[in-house]
């Protein structure tokens, strides 16, 4: 039984025990009227107005306004809420994640360094994939996440041999911090085909041994998706774990519209099922990958309308034109900072060929799908610019908000080109706090580093832009997404490029209202508007009034549709 006729049969029991599944996942509902009053109540309209008080009725806002405005709505069987001072937001908006990879911890080893996790050596790191595989069944896959070679007090990769001391027994996988990367054993190597006589595919690098091609158990890019795909082949119940962890942890933080950002048909599949049932409260944007859905995204056989479900909609289809730039993926214009593998010309790779890359907007673009595109280095930027600009000279769209996931080495003049285009991009600002300091000293350099992530940039050339986090790349800590925009602080300490910080107020939006324009769901979220949907966050405090303090105020109450989803002790 393959896994479309096991959600279906799934899928099916649910329809027929609706009932019963909503008792035991006890769904919250909305009551049927409810104001919040004696707040600060952060609208994020286009005005950016600030009011005290909010009412909503059902699943939707009813009205803004003064306390007293708010309180002549109210009857006997209003629910009232009393902020007390304290600060009311839209729900933050994941503008770009992979939900539910950061519920990954419920099923693999979780092997971050400070400041996410707390492995320092090797050592470390092997004993937690050790503890892993006690825990596993013999033959299943055993997994860890997170470690980042540049913060390992050996500076290095694990090997395949290193791996290998672990189990025997299992095929054992590491995932680099960036995602892009992983490290495998002998029996993964060998379940996934990958042997001395394996070529590099297109788009991806096998490490090999030193003076041999026997693979050393580093796979990058496109070289790591077969052991990927085997991976993911999980259990329904660890799927279920994975779903419900992740949807805990975002309701926690106040996250009410997820994304999963790049998605096979099995997972997006998956998530349809969970939030039909109930277990992702939020509600979900998911990406389809092209490389994953192929052909059926261009002859018919791509229904989205089958994904679909009353919080979940399929949006942009993905693209991954180049790497990462803390995995010496990302493809740049000019060399690494630090020669890589010693050479001092390295400037990492595409992982679509220019060529191909250009087949593939255009036809997606003529198609009429959104598109969003993962680039990293200016190099892979520029392909991308070109590309899309090609695709709409032969195709035109008014406004395609064409999405460049990261654009993290964005130059100037590929900022202005955007606007240009009509492409917005997705900026990945916390790499300020995680990468700062080695983006400076190791991977880009002081003059190339000052200007990642170029938010006032973007300001300054009328580009909309949100801010993203990649879980599980780095956590899901939405205040922590602003306040590096606001900042720009590293781990170090030190402030990376001044003249890039912005306000709290523009930063504010985007992770709220700029980030649901860009997926073309403002008319219904992303601001507090009558109409619009019921999705708050109530925070311990005001983040316009202390800047530099804001990423330690406190969620107190996450509420989609009207709902309470998580309400702090």
């Amino acid at each position: 039984m393959n896994w479309k006729t096991i959600v279906g049969v799934l899928l099916a029991l649910a329809v027929g025990f609706g009932v019963l599944a909503k008792i035991a996942l006890r769904t919250p509902q909305p009551p049927v009227h409810q104001v919040y009053i004696n707040g600060n109540v952060l609208t994020m309209d286009a005005d950016n107005s600030v009011h005290e008080a909010l009412s909503t009725r059902g699943e939707r806002i009813e009205a803004v306004g003064s306390t007293d405005e708010i309180m002549a709505l109210a009857t006997d069987e209003t629910e009232v809420l009393d902020l007390r001072g304290r600060t009311l937001l839209p729900g933050f908006i994941d503008a770009h994640g992979h939900f539910p990879g950061s519920g990954l911890r419920v099923v693999a080893a979780d092997l971050n360094s400070p400041p996410i996790g707390n492995l320092h050596n090797m050592a470390e790191v092997l004993a937690a994939l050790k503890a892993q595989a006690v825990e596993t069944a013999s033959g299943e896959w055993v997994t860890g996440f997170g470690y980042d070679d540049t913060l390992l007090a050996e500076k290095r990769h694990p090997t395949r041999a290193e791996l290998d001391d672990v189990s025997t027994e299992h095929p054992v996988v590491a995932m680099h911090v960036s995602g892009h990367m992983v490290v495998a054993n002998s029996m993964a190597l060998e379940l996934a085909g990958i042997s001395a006589a394996t070529p590099d595919p297109v788009g991806g690098v096998i490490g090999r041994q030193v003076g041999s091609r026997e693979p050393n158990g580093l796979l990058e890019e496109t070289a790591r998706m077969d052991i990927i795909d085997q991976m993911q082949d999980i259990s329904v119940l660890d799927g279920y774990r994975m779903m419900k962890a992740a949807a805990d942890e975002y309701a926690a933080i106040g996250v009410t519209t997820a994304q999963s950002g790049g998605t096979s048909e099995k997972l997006a599949t998956a998530l349809s099922l969970f939030s039909k049932l109930g277990v992702i409260p939020q509600r979900l944007v998911v990406f389809p990958f092209e490389s994953e859905f192929g052909e059926s995204l261009l002859n018919g056989d791509y229904t989205p309308a089958e994904y679909n479900a009353d919080k979940l909609s399929m949006g942009a289809v993905k693209i991954v034109a180049d790497g990462s730039i803390q995995g010496f993926t990302g493809y740049l214009g000019t060399p690494y900072f630090t020669a890589h593998h010693g050479d001092e010309d390295y400037r990492g790779y595409p992982a679509v060929p220019r060529e191909k890359l250009f087949e593939q907007v255009e036809a997606l673009h003529k198609a009429g799908y959104q598109i969003a595109i993962h680039g990293n280095g200016d190099e892979s930027i520029e392909d991308i610019l070109d590309a899309f600009e090609a695709a709409q000279k032969a195709h035109p769209v008014d406004d395609p908000r064409m999405i460049l996931i990261h654009a993290q080495m964005a130059r100037e003049d590929q900022i202005a080109r955007m606007k240009a285009l009509g492409i917005t991009p997705s900026f990945f600002t916390a790499h300020t706090w995680y990468w700062g300091d080695r983006h400076r000293d190791v991977f880009m350099g002081p003059e190339r580093a000052a200007v990642i992530s170029p938010s006032k940039w973007a300001l300054d050339h009328g580009v909309r832009f949100t801010s993203h986090l990649d879980t599980p790349v780095t956590p899901m800590l939405p205040l922590q997404a602003v306040w590096s925009m606001v900042n720009r602080q590293t781990y170090g300490g030190d402030v990376l490029g001044p003249e890039q910080r912005i306000s709290v107020m523009d930063a504010l939006r985007a992770v709220t209202s700029d980030a649901a324009w860009q997926v073309f769901e403002d008319d219904n979220r992303g601001s507090l508007e009558p109409g619009k949907y019921a999705d708050l966050v109530v925070l311990s405090g005001n983040p316009l009034e202390e800047p530099m303090n804001m990423r330690d105020l406190q969620v107190e109450r996450t509420v989609v549709g009207g709902a309470t989803v998580f309400q702090a002790p």
